[in-house]
């Protein structure tokens, strides 16, 4: 049987942070949904969203999605919205307070990796994540080419052109 592709489960990715997974080692992911004016989904169904440099809190008791960009919608009014403002995560009571233990006190991050639409509503999957340093970055580097250099040799032995 075939795997089914994101589109026939339902989704659909509209932006991923991929410096996010380079910069920091993810610990564990969480999927939130996210309150969205009318004219931030159009300008995600197009496509119009930035993760880079954004990163969730929690203030008051709930979390918060801060600095993620999202284009304005070109054929929008004057009540256009703001493209960095401050936006709210839905998450249940019980998955804000582990996520607050783990991240007051042991210091963890929590970071937008990938934004989609499941089933018609906008998600945000969050990871709880530590800081890398300057030689884990150096190591992961290193382990990429090496899988690369691995993998065209297999690619060449295989095809019978060495």
């Amino acid at each position: 049987m075939a795997k089914p592709t994101d589109t026939e489960e339902g989704i659909k990715i509209i932006t991923t942070n991929r410096k996010a997974r380079y910069d920091y080692i993810v610990l564990d992911t969480f999927e939130a949904g996210i309150v969205l004016e009318g004219t931030e989904v159009k300008s995600l169904r197009n496509g119009r969203a930035n993760l880079v440099d954004s990163y969730a809190g929690i203030s008051r008791g709930e979390i918060f999605l801060y600095s993620m960009h999202i284009s304005p919608y070109e054929h929008g009014t004057h009540n256009n919205h703001d493209p960095t403002r401050t936006r709210k995560l839905l998450l249940n009571k019980d998955e804000i307070r582990r996520l607050t233990g783990r991240i007051v006190e042991r210091g963890f991050t929590l970071v937008p990796l990938k934004l989609y639409f499941k089933r018609g509503r906008a998600k945000v999957e969050l990871g709880l994540v530590k800081g890398k340093k300057q030689h884990d970055r150096r190591q992961t580097i290193a382990d990429r080419d090496a899988r690369r250099d691995a993998d065209r040799e297999i690619k060449a032995r295989f095809s019978g052109t060495e």
